[in-house]
C-alpha cells in the first residue's frame, strides 16, 4: 500500500470494519429511505441502485419486483427503496445490507463486498485507512474504532 504521509493503516476484522460502517451508514439514514437510497443519492458507499446500468438494474430487480414496459428507471427504484425499506424493518435491522430476504434478492448484502471494498469504505465513510481481514483475531490493536462525526 502506497503511503501518503498519514497514518499508516490499522488491520480490522471484517466484522469490525461492517459494524463501523452499519454505524455510520445507520446515522445518514432518515428512516424514510432505505440504505440503497440514500447511498445512490449521495454517491456514497457502493452507490446503491446508482451501481447497475439499467440493464443489470432491471435484471437485479425483475424478479422481486416484476417487469414493467411503462415505469422509467426513477419509479422502479422508488419501489425498491419502498421494497427494501420494508425489509430492513421487517427483519429489524438498521441498514439494508443486513437484510438478507429468503428470496433471492437482487444484492447479497455484506457478502456482495470484498474485504478491499470494505476498506475502500471505510477510508470514505468512517475516516480510517484500514485493512480489513477474515481472521477474528484481527483488531484494532486494542483501540475501537472511532466514527468521524459530520
Amino acid at each position: 500500500m502506497e503511503s501518503d504521509g498519514g497514518p499508516p493503516p490499522v488491520t480490522w476484522s471484517r466484522q469490525t470494519a461492517i459494524a463501523a460502517l452499519r454505524l455510520c451508514l445507520n446515522r445518514l439514514s432518515d428512516g424514510e429511505h432505505s440504505t440503497c437510497q440514500v447511498a445512490a443519492e449521495r454517491g456514497i458507499f457502493c452507490r446503491g441502485f446508482r451501481r447497475w446500468n439499467d440493464h443489470e438494474f432491471h435484471q437485479r430487480w425483475k424478479a422481486v419486483l416484476g417487469e414493467s414496459t411503462h415505469l422509467t428507471r426513477p419509479q422502479i427504484e422508488l419501489l425498491a427503496d419502498l421494497w427494501q425499506l420494508s425489509e430492513q424493518i421487517a427483519q429489524s435491522v438498521p441498514v439494508a445490507c443486513d437484510a438478507h430476504s429468503a428470496a433471492s434478492g437482487p444484492c447479497r448484502g455484506w457478502q456482495e463486498f470484498s474485504n478491499e471494498a470494505l476498506a475502500r469504505y471505510c477510508a470514505e465513510l468512517v475516516g480510517r485507512k484500514v485493512v480489513v481481514a477474515n481472521d477474528v483475531n484481527a483488531s484494532v490493536a486494542g483501540e475501537p474504532f472511532r466514527a468521524i462525526t459530520r
